[in-house]
């Protein structure tokens, strides 16, 4: 794997007796780059991204993330990212604090790196003094907020996040992809799925799949200028026409 990748991907793809939901798809992701994964429901990205996650075998085709295969090192892939679904992936029986020690300690980390971090993230989010209130009671924008917190708190390489915006209000979602920002200033590789548009304009490059294919991958403005039109909704729009399925 070339060093300057996260991910790279060859022809992968993944069959379900005669379906076939990822259909050889092939791209790198440049580390550091914030890389948007976009599909209409049914377009296979869901099941494309539990495959890169090692959560998934491949069919057939080759693939690498964090510098390792997705059929033969999945353990050493889950222990290098990061990931948070649009249920934000947080218990919400377990407080803050014990939400970010169960996390912290799956990935291994020292009661020492766990305690000088959980005090300087509750400090960064304002949460002190919510630290021993239970996550369930939270408002929605603190729990996106909180899970991907915990998604990057072992400083993976790569962090996923599938629809991770899903439900809260447009300057929560701003205030969310600032911290997306941030990470992806520091270094971590974002691979993000969003159904929101206006959030495509966000990524440094955007791939739209349809129907197990990814039939664009380009920069927001690129692709913008190669389909003649002024956003990325007229974009999606344009390609997700040509979509013949609904289910993942």
């Amino acid at each position: 794997m070339q060093n300057d990748k996260a991910i790279q991907v060859e022809q992968l793809t993944k069959r379900f007796g005669d379906f076939t939901a990822v259909d050889a798809i092939s791209f790198e992701v440049n580390k550091g780059e914030i890389f948007g994964f976009l599909g209409a429901n049914g377009a296979g990205k869901t099941t494309a991204m539990r495959m890169l996650c090692g959560l998934s075998l491949p069919t057939s085709g080759k693939a690498a993330v964090a510098g390792f295969d997705v059929y033969k090192q999945t353990e050493h892939i889950k222990r290098n990212i990061g990931y948070m679904s649009q249920k934000f992936s947080l218990y919400e029986d377990l407080t803050v604090k014990e939400n970010i020690r169960l996390y912290a300690g799956i990935y291994g980390k020292s009661n020492a790196f766990i305690k000088e971090k959980t005090a300087r993230l509750l400090q960064q989010l304002h949460l002190e003094a919510e630290a021993n209130k239970l996550v369930g009671s939270l408002p929605l924008g603190w729990k996106q907020k909180l899970a991907f917190s915990v998604a990057v708190f072992h400083e993976p390489q790569i962090v996923f996040l599938d629809e991770p915006t899903g439900g809260v209000d447009p300057v929560t979602r701003r205030e969310f992809w600032n911290m997306i920002y941030h990470a992806a200033a520091e270094g971590v590789t974002i691979f993000v799925t969003t159904h929101y548009m206006d959030e495509a304009e966000y990524c440094n490059r955007v791939s739209i799949m349809v129907d197990g294919r990814i039939d664009a991958l380009d920069t927001p403005n690129a692709l913008k200028k190669q389909f003649n039109v002024t956003s990325m909704d007229e974009v999606f729009l344009h390609l997700a026409r040509k979509a013949t399925r609904s289910d993942n």
